[in-house]
């Protein structure tokens, strides 16, 4: 089992991002995911930095292979060019990048005014996708004239010496059916055993599980609480709100409904490992092969030392 360190675009500056990544490593995690938003989910995270611009920094700054947790590589940027930034990012890499991708959410992909396709559609949407980003990596001129998407006489000339895996995330059926059947492998952020045997039996096999959670490290169960929920109160917002939701002042309005008590429930907060310890054991039994946490609020190194002397030693 892979223990990783989640990297939360939305709320770190690039500097942090990369003392972040170094932190992890020097701790004793073994990979990393990124998320790739365009905006936070509130104001109160305060970042968004270019995801691909990160990942080159990254590769220079630190050994652990990268997943962006998650692209979408449908509607604010085009599938072409998802190929060609992950392609790069292989190579820097040194072919340790993994493209981790999913149908997106409003809030990241209606900036250019295009209206935001029912789930059904993106699902769709992001399997014509896929198979773009993989004909533009055989390294051939690609012509495509699909449902979705037009690519006219494009080549992505520098790639990497192995195929890049695309790792497909899924919150309902279809998207884990969707995984199960095109996907290198299957990526959720809930310990959900029903659709990773679901991603299993409907072909995923053993094929890789990626999950994650989220953690505000602090001196106390109740500090850590109240910083995960003045930073990320939209964890607590139920449903498809997430995905529909276009703007952070939507979803702190949504926040407003959310109580910290709820999203105390989302998170592991304080400086306890074997609170730590019970969640990746959830993961674990849930089938999980690679378990990432993100660390929220100020105190990302205390989150490093805890992990480095009591909690990566116990797995």
């Amino acid at each position: 089992m892979r223990i990783g360190y989640f990297l939360s675009s939305e709320e770190y500056t690039p500097a942090e991002l990369i003392e972040q990544a170094k932190g992890a490593e020097r701790a004793g995690f073994s990979a990393l995911w990124i998320s790739d938003h365009y905006h936070p989910w509130v104001d109160a995270q305060g970042q968004s930095a270019f995801v691909w611009s990160i990942i080159g920094a990254l590769s220079q700054a630190t050994t652990l292979p990268i997943t962006t947790a998650v692209t979408c590589p449908t509607v604010r940027i085009h599938p072409a060019v998802i190929a060609q930034a992950a392609a790069t990012s292989a190579v820097l890499t040194g072919g340790t990048f993994r493209l981790g991708v999913g149908t997106g959410e409003a809030l990241n992909e209606h900036i250019f005014g295009d209206a935001w396709p029912e789930a059904e559609i993106r699902l769709d949407m992001l399997e014509e996708a896929i198979h773009i980003m993989r004909e533009l990596w055989k390294g051939g001129v690609v012509s495509h004239h699909g449902k979705h998407y037009t690519v006219e006489n494009a080549r992505v000339y520098t790639l990497p010496e192995q195929p890049i895996e695309v790792l497909i995330s899924g919150f309902g059926p279809k998207a884990v059916d969707l995984a199960a059947r095109i996907g290198e492998g299957f990526v959720s952020v809930a310990p959900d055993a029903e659709m990773v045997q679901r991603f299993r039996s409907g072909g995923g096999n053993s094929r890789t599980c990626q999950g994650g959670f989220k953690a505000a490290f602090a001196t106390s169960e109740e500090e850590g609480a109240r910083i995960a929920y003045e930073k990320w109160p939209n964890a607590g917002v139920p449903g498809e709100l997430s995905q529909v939701l276009p703007s952070p002042k939507h979803f702190e309005q949504a926040s407003q409904l959310v109580t910290q008590d709820m999203v105390k429930k989302a998170f592991v907060c304080g400086n306890d490992p074997e609170a730590h310890l019970a969640m990746i054991d959830t993961y674990a039994k849930a089938g999980f092969d690679e378990i990432y946490v993100a660390n929220s609020g100020p105190h990302y190194q205390g989150l490093f030392d805890m992990y480095a002397h009591s909690v990566l030693p116990k797995l």
